[in-house]
């Protein structure tokens, strides 16, 4: 048998075969409150704040000079701002941090591009992802209406891309048949096709204060061990107009990023490395089990080898260090 060993002995080859990513390879997740000089710190995340809108440049000029390209951005309100509605999401004639943030980083940060995410469960006052029937249930059509309102809303106010995580049937569809009608808007959307109700989600719940009430999301996100539905998510929301496509977690998801990338290769794959998977890892570090920068580094070469081009990670302020 060929030996291996002297093909990975010198540091160049071990580099040849390095699978880190490109910096313009991540999106860090921002998280946006109403008010000044706001800071939050959260409690199950380490270095992960909520930010007010007037802290967003201070925050965020280091890392565009240390190569920053894009960024999710997620709206916090508290609970006396939220409905059955969800209508501080925006669409309804009324603007939240999210589209005060999304103004005042088109005109700070022009070559930044700016995702953000559309969906109700930190405006509802049910914590759910949707519009709920009297009876308690998901109305999937009134939904995908105000999710539509919504994607439209930070269009308008700037964002570059719209990224629909509520997991709505055929959302997608309603939300590009609506940014079609304003052709002014060039506005692509990415798609949180393959999202699954996972146990990993805990700490962003805390952040946005969006956990659910009466009943979990396990009737719209997908079963953890379901490769069929997943690869018929990320194919019927290509077929609606997504222009990217999603696996969220992305750890324990692997093979259904790497099959997906297989059956769609020109299509651009995002995966997100959730906040449980963050702080599992901070955990870790701090009882002393590994070096967080190995292991990090780690991580981020098998999302790359499993077909992974989009990395939306908590880490990326680190990895901007990590990569230089």
């Amino acid at each position: 048998m060929d030996k291996l060993h002297p093909l990975f002995v010198h540091p160049t080859q071990k580099l040849w075969n390095s699978q880190l990513p490109r910096k313009s390879q991540l999106v860090y997740p921002l998280f946006i409150v109403d008010g000044e000089n706001q800071k939050q710190p959260i409690n199950s995340m380490p270095n992960i704040y909520r930010y007010s809108v007037d802290l967003l440049k201070e925050l965020l000029e280091p890392l565009v000079i240390k190569g920053l390209k894009a960024v999710l951005i997620f709206g916090v309100i508290g609970n006396e701002d939220k409905d059955e509605f969800g209508s501080m999401a925006g669409g309804l004639g009324k603007e939240s941090c999210v589209h005060k943030a999304l103004r005042l980083l088109k005109q700070v940060f022009p070559q930044l591009l700016l995702i953000t995410d559309v969906c109700l469960c930190a405006y509802t006052s049910h914590g759910h992802c949707g519009i709920l029937t009297k009876d308690g249930y998901l109305d999937n059509q009134a939904s995908i209406k105000r999710l539509s309102e919504c994607a439209l809303s930070y269009a308008q106010a700037g964002a570059d891309i719209v990224a629909p995580s509520d997991m709505m049937d055929n959302r997608v569809r309603a939300i590009k048949e609506l940014l079609d009608q304003h052709p002014n808007l060039r506005v692509p959307i990415m798609s949180y096709s393959s999202k699954f109700c996972s146990a990993l989600y805990g700490p962003f719940r805390d952040v946005c204060c969006s956990a659910p009430q009466k009943f979990d999301r396990s009737s719209y996100q997908l079963p953890p061990g379901s490769r069929q539905l997943a690869l018929q998510a990320a194919e019927r929301d290509l077929k609606e107009g997504a222009g990217y496509l999603m696996v969220k977690p992305i750890t324990a998801y692997l093979d259904i990023a790497a099959e997906i990338k297989r059956r769609h290769p020109d299509t651009l794959l995002a995966c997100y490395h959730v906040s449980g998977e963050y702080s599992m890892l901070h955990a870790g570090a701090e009882k002393k089990l590994f070096d967080l920068k190995r292991v990090v580094l780690e991580y981020m070469e098998g999302f790359i080898r499993s077909g992974i081009d989009i990395i939306i990670t908590y880490f990326t302020p680190e990895l901007l260090d990590w990569l230089e």
